[in-house]
């Protein structure tokens, strides 16, 4: 509680309970926190990490090594522990890989300046000189990265194997990576001179049963439902397919109105009408050509008949993002109105068809002509694995997306990281000052990377780093990293261990940030819980009193 003296007499100026931390004992709790976080995900880097069990309170698990993924289920409760995951989560949504890297680098960047704040340099003067070196760091990385053709489907499927390396599916990592480059290809699109790849537009379908080999490309849609009507054909060929985003139902009036009918005649000319709209409806739709039917909405038991009877097949209650991606593969046009139905709105596939995977139904419409979304089928032993598959195919597809609409790469393994450090410790020799110190400290800090693939692949960490810092001084250095399966430092561009710019460029300037987010927080104050808990206390007891009344 902050308490100010005016006259002798002591003022209260926060309310009771606050509780405030100010200067060296706030900074030092923020960056004990945040290496904390580091800490927890700093094991799982690598192909040779380790992975996480999550038990959340539901009692659901999680098994995975995704950083993002981690954070995101840990659910943790300090406000720099909710910063860490933020930037993971940042990078994620970014650039979609090297989330790991990025909660590594933070926590050691912050690591690093507590023992500059032991020397009593200042925090604002840390925080210049991290952001300097930052600059010299993407300076450093522009200069190493090499071009990619985007055409060169080889190099994309290494940058694709090297990100799903350290995952559950490592072993079949050449096959997922095949399917992610031809994913990507398939909806990448030139705007002006540069190229789009929204992964967006890559539907990923999960189903147990089957082995990581069973995941199959579908150049298409796959909708996760079943044919409405069983008089309905359940295959499809040279399909004319129309997306209507309205209901097939007779529509009710928007005011409440009453219909008084006192003859059995009145009530069957009422059926009658009723089923002549929907018989009309249908008719529209046969009349335009198409045989194939996805409804945004719901299709009246009438009408369902009345498609099957027309040899329609039809599917309802479609995902609204279904059918986007159902227009831009077929090419066909989503019509709110039956009445705007025409031959022109319907899109073309070789096949639709039901089939059965893992004991459900599910739609598969295949064979678009220069389909603009495809879909990736996932199969795998068990859920949990299904799901690290997703994951992993997630990040191959997110690396080569990048490398497409950035086609920058730079040689994995700890390489780039270990040529910034070595540029940086020239570089702050230059600049001079208390900076250098800032700068020096933020080399040791990116080392930190090559260092930990060391000690997860159960190297001698001191060895690996001599060896490595003793390459880079060679004047094609700059491609050597840590092979953690030989146990030493090789060339990474041999190797195919490949990552883009992009990753890593994103990943030293969220780490930067979030660094001197926290070393420019001097002063920490926490309201009172009292409040809170005086509430639901409140609550309780309401609810006791309505119990008992009842």
């Amino acid at each position: 509680m902050a308490v100010a003296q005016l006259g002798g007499v002591p003022v209260l100026i926060l309310k009771e309970g606050t509780t405030r931390k100010t200067g060296r004992e706030a900074i030092h709790l923020n960056i004990m926190i945040a290496k904390a976080i580091a800490e927890a995900v700093k094991t799982t880097l690598g192909p040779k990490g380790m992975d996480k069990m999550l038990i959340d309170s539901l009692g659901d698990i999680t098994i995975s090594n995704d950083g993002a993924t981690i954070l995101d289920e840990m659910d943790v409760q300090h406000p720099i522990a909710k910063l860490m995951v933020e930037i993971a989560k940042a990078q994620d949504d970014e650039v979609g890989d090297g989330t790991t890297s990025t909660v590594i680098i933070a926590g050691e960047l912050l690591k690093e300046a507590e023992k500059l704040l032991d020397k009593n340099i200042h925090p604002t003067v840390i925080v210049s000189g991290y952001k300097k070196a930052l600059e010299k760091a993407k300076e450093v990385l522009r200069r190493m990265a090499i071009k990619v053709d985007i055409e060169d489907e080889e190099m994309l499927k290494k940058v694709a194997m090297t990100a799903m390396r350290s995952k559950a599916v490592a072993a079949v990592r050449e096959y997922l990576a095949e399917l992610a480059v031809k994913a990507v290809k398939q909806i990448a699109e030139k705007r002006g001179e540069e190229y789009v790849a929204d992964i967006d537009y890559v539907q990923l379908i999960k189903k147990k049963g089957g082995a990581f080999r069973d995941t199959q490309l579908v150049y298409g849609v796959i909708i996760d439902k079943e044919v409405v009507h069983p008089g309905m054909p359940k295959r499809v060929e040279n399909a004319k397919i129309a997306l209507i985003d309205a209901p097939l139902e007779v529509e009710k009036t928007e005011i409440d109105a009453e219909i008084r009918i006192s003859s059995p005649e009145q009530m069957q000319a009422f059926l009658e009408e009723e089923s002549r709209l929907l018989r009309e409806m249908v008719e529209k739709i046969k009349r335009a050509g198409a045989n194939v039917v996805f409804c945004q909405k719901g299709i009246d038991d009438l009408a369902q008949y009345y498609l099957a009877k027309a040899g329609i097949l039809a599917v309802r209650r479609v995902k609204k993002s279904d059918m986007e991606k159902l227009a831009r593969a077929t090419g066909a046009k989503i019509v709110t109105n039956i009445e705007d139905i025409s031959p022109e709105a319907l899109g073309t596939a070789k096949l639709v068809e039901e089939r059965k995977v893992a004991d459900e139904k599910m739609v598969f419409v295949e064979g678009c002509p220069n389909p603009r979304a495809v879909s990736i089928l996932i199969r795998g032993g068990f859920e949990k694995a299904v799901d690290e598959a997703e994951r992993s195919l997630t990040d191959a597809l997110s690396v080569v997306a990048d490398v497409i609409e950035d086609p920058y790469i730079v040689p994995g393994g700890g390489a780039p990281e270990a040529e910034i450090a070595k540029e940086l410790r020239k570089y702050a020799a230059l600049v001079g000052g208390r900076e250098q110190l800032a700068i020096e400290a933020f080399a040791n800090a990116v080392e930190a990377i090559p260092r930990t693939l060391a000690e997860n692949a159960g190297l001698d960490p001191i060895d690996i780093m001599a060896e490595l810092r003793a390459a880079h001084e060679k004047p094609d250095g700059w491609k050597y990293g840590v092979d953690v399966f030989a146990g030493k430092v090789d060339d990474m561009l041999k190797l195919g261990v490949i990552e883009p710019v992009i990753v890593k460029e994103h990943a030293l300037k969220a780490a930067t940030e979030v660094a001197a987010l926290i070393l420019r927080i001097d002063d920490i104050i926490a309201a009172s819980r009292l409040e809170e808990k005086e509430k639901e206390k409140e609550e309780k007891e309401e609810e006791e009193k309505t119990s008992e009344f009842d």
